[in-house]
């Protein structure tokens, strides 16, 4: 195991701006609102530590692979780290690097007591078996078992694994910890101490996030229009709860392509992409259309919820959308939200959209820790409550201060982040 240098930049490119660059830009556009120290704002533009692994599979033909893996910790005043682990192709340490910087804004948002962490392995899911997935899983969780714990960094699933993942994971920390240590990971089967409602939640937050904004514009919501790029987890269920709120979803889509019914569609006719690869595109609609396409439609909402950087300064100008609410980690680039801003086009960001997952991944934790689980009722009830109560402090300074919504979620969670560094000082 290595571990890189915190303090090192990420070099420039002329390619797509990355997640991190995103993420300081954005952490500096919310400080120049804020008296903050300004060590602390330089303390916050680099991770504490970046872990870079080697982990050997046994393929089932015998022969034997090494793939790469990161675990990104960016922050931990609030408490322990906190955030996914992705199996993907494109898994950097950069990205890493952005994506716990996120989780360190949406936890603090949130006001859960959690810090930012995130990581992943570089390697293609799909090329995996069941169980070459299963014994990557399992050296992946030896190799990071130094750095994790339930009161030190908590993984959850992200793309290319789920709860099964997590249940491998969970269970190879407990058979090297001599007990069964359920906190470790959130997001597993209920059976073995998952929450009931995290696969739900990231969706279901989009989906109140939606119609908190919806409602703050005194839009009717049986005339509002919505279209949903990635119909996945989170856009699946943000969909089907926007559906029956009452809106109009007129556009969902898959990698493959997207279907449109400018009447609308019956999300609960379409099958996510999670049950069933390749059903929404292949989906019988009036219309289909590419996914570039989609997120150009005319429509009242726009949800990205696929994967990141899909609104660029390319397409930004083309976006029709009156309103865009991030499903997606990181789908909007800054150029884009610069160009949003200008447009008048309100962008209501991802750290407080999708913060349904780390909130009930909290609420797991809690359930693990004293051993007992909540209903599903409560689950959602809480979640409700939780989900509100960052919307209402959101909504207060994006009203007091006349800044973009993003602007007015990254000013909540700097301003507890910060006075969290101030209260507990630097040691030593």
């Amino acid at each position: 195991m290595t571990v890189s240098d915190p303090t090192a930049k990420p070099a420039e490119s002329a390619g797509p701006e990355s997640a991190v660059e995103t993420a300081r830009r954005q952490l500096e556009r919310a400080a120049a609102h804020l008296d903050v120290d300004a060590g602390i704002v330089e303390r916050l533009r680099h991770p504490t530590s970046v872990y870079r692994v080697t982990v050997p599979l046994e393929r089932d033909d015998g022969s034997r692979e090494m793939y790469t893996g990161y675990r990104a910790h960016h922050d931990s005043v609030r408490g322990p780290y906190k955030g996914g682990l992705r199996y993907h192709p494109d898994v950097s340490e950069e990205e890493c690097v952005g994506l716990s910087m996120w989780m360190t804004w949406k936890c603090a948002v949130m006001d859960i007591p959690f810090g930012g962490g995130k990581g992943g392995v570089v390697v293609d899911p799909k090329e995996l078996s069941a169980g070459e997935k299963e014994r990557l899983t399992r050296r992946f969780a030896e190799e990071l078992r130094p750095v994790i714990g339930p009161m030190q960094d908590i993984p959850a699933p992200d793309m290319g694994t789920g709860p099964q993942t997590m249940a491998w994971f969970m269970d190879a920390y407990s058979m090297q910890e001599g007990e069964t240590t359920p906190g470790v990971v959130t997001g597993k089967p209920p059976v073995i101490g998952g929450s009931y409602g995290r696969e739900e939640a990231p969706g279901r937050s989009v989906g109140i996030v939606t119609r908190e904004a919806i409602d703050y514009y005194e839009w009717d919501r049986e005339e509002t229009t919505v279209a949903v790029q990635g119909f996945g987890s989170v856009g699946a269920n943000a969909a089907r709860y926007l559906d029956d709120l009452g809106a109009s979803v007129v556009a969902v889509s898959d990698v493959d392509g997207a279907i449109y019914d400018s009447d609308g569609l019956d999300t609960n006719d379409v099958e996510d992409h999670d049950e069933t690869p390749g059903m929404v595109s292949g989906y019988d609609a009036p219309e289909t259309l590419t996914n570039d396409e989609l997120l150009e439609l005319d429509v009242d909402v726009l949800i990205p919820a696929a994967i990141g950087n899909v609104l660029t300064a390319e397409n930004a100008r083309d976006v029709s959308a009156d309103m865009i609410v991030e499903g997606a980690n990181g789908p909007t680039t800054s150029s884009a939200d610069e160009i949003f801003e200008e447009r008048g086009i309100h962008v209501i960001p991802d750290i407080i959209a999708n913060a349904g997952g780390v909130t009930v991944s909290y609420f797991e934790w809690l359930q693990d820790i004293n051993r007992r689980k909540w209903r599903l009722e409560r689950v959602n009830e809480e979640l409700e409550t939780e989900m509100l109560r960052a919307w209402n402090a959101v909504r207060k300074e994006y009203e007091a201060r006349n800044v973009t919504w993003r602007d007015a979620t990254y000013i909540v969670a700097l301003e507890r982040i910060a006075d969290a560094h101030e209260t507990r000082g630097l040691w030593p």
